[in-house]
C-alpha cells in the first residue's frame, strides 16, 4: 500500500468528523497539514527500518556467497585427494549456500524497488505539503474575510437595524417639529435690532423724500 493511500485512510474519518460537525476550514487545514507530517515522520521510520533490512540482506548474501566459494574450495580439494565422497558433500553445501543467496538476492530487488517506490511518493508527499503550507495563510484570509463579509450582510439585513434606522427617522421627524416651534414663536416678535433698523430705513426714506421736494419745488421756479 502506499504513502497516500494509507494517508487517505488515515485522515478520511476525521475529515468526514469535522463535515459532519461543520467545522471551519482553518481546522481542516491544520487538520490535514498535521496529519500529512505525522504521516511523513511514520513513513522515513519505517524507510530507515527498510534500509538497514536491506543492508543486513546484502551483509547475508555476502556471507552466503563467500561459504559457497569456500565450499568450491573444499570440493576441489577434496577431490584432488581422492576424496570424492568429501567432494560431493562439499559440493551439496555449495548449493545450499548458492540458493540461500539467490533466494535473498531476489527479496532485496524487491526490498529496493519498494524504496525505490518509497522515496517517490515521500518526494510527492513533501511536495503536497509544501504546497498545502503555502495555501494554508490564503485559505485562512479567504475564510476569515468571508466570515467578516457574511456578519456584515447579517447586520444589514438584521431587522435590529431596520428597526433602528426607523427610530432614527422618528427622533429626526420630532426635533423638526420641535424647531418648528421655536420658529413659529419667533414670528411676529421683532428684537431690539430689527427695529433699529427699521427706524434707518424710515429715516433714509424720509431724505429721499425731502431730496425729491426741492428737487420739485425747484422745476417749478423755472
Amino acid at each position: 500500500m502506499g504513502v497516500f493511500s494509507r494517508f487517505t485512510d488515515i485522515i478520511n474519518s476525521n475529515i468526514n468528523a469535522l463535515l459532519d460537525k461543520a467545522e471551519d476550514p482553518e481546522k481542516m487545514v491544520r487538520l490535514i497539514i498535521q496529519e500529512m507530517e505525522d504521516t511523513l515522520v511514520e513513513v522515513r521510520s519505517s524507510s530507515a527500518k527498510t534500509l538497514a533490512d536491506k543492508k543486513e540482506l546484502a551483509r547475508q548474501i555476502s556471507r552466503y556467497e563467500k561459504d559457497a566459494e569456500q565450499w568450491q574450495e573444499k570440493a576441489e580439494l577434496a577431490l584432488s585427494k581422492g576424496r570424492e565422497d568429501l567432494a560431493r558433500a562439499a559440493l551439496i553445501e555449495k548449493k545450499k549456500s548458492s540458493d540461500n543467496a539467490e533466494a535473498l538476492t531476489d527479496e532485496l530487488a524487491h526490498v529496493e524497488e519498494h524504496i525505490s517506490k518509497l522515496q517517490g511518493e515521500i518526494s510527492q508527499l513533501q511536495d503536497k505539503l509544501a504546497d498545502a503550507k503555502a495555501r494554508q495563510k490564503a485559505i485562512i484570509m479567504r475564510e476569515k474575510t468571508a466570515s467578516s463579509r457574511l456578519k456584515v450582510k447579517r447586520n444589514i439585513d438584521s431587522d435590529k437595524v431596520e428597526d433602528a434606522l426607523s427610530r432614527f427617522d422618528r427622533y429626526e421627524r420630532k426635533i423638526d417639529d420641535l424647531e418648528a416651534q421655536v420658529e413659529a414663536h419667533d414670528l411676529g416678535s421683532k428684537s431690539l435690532a430689527d427695529e433699529i433698523a427699521e427706524l434707518e430705513d424710515d429715516e433714509n426714506i424720509d431724505d429721499e423724500l425731502a431730496q425729491l421736494k426741492a428737487k420739485l419745488n425747484s422745476k417749478d421756479k423755472k
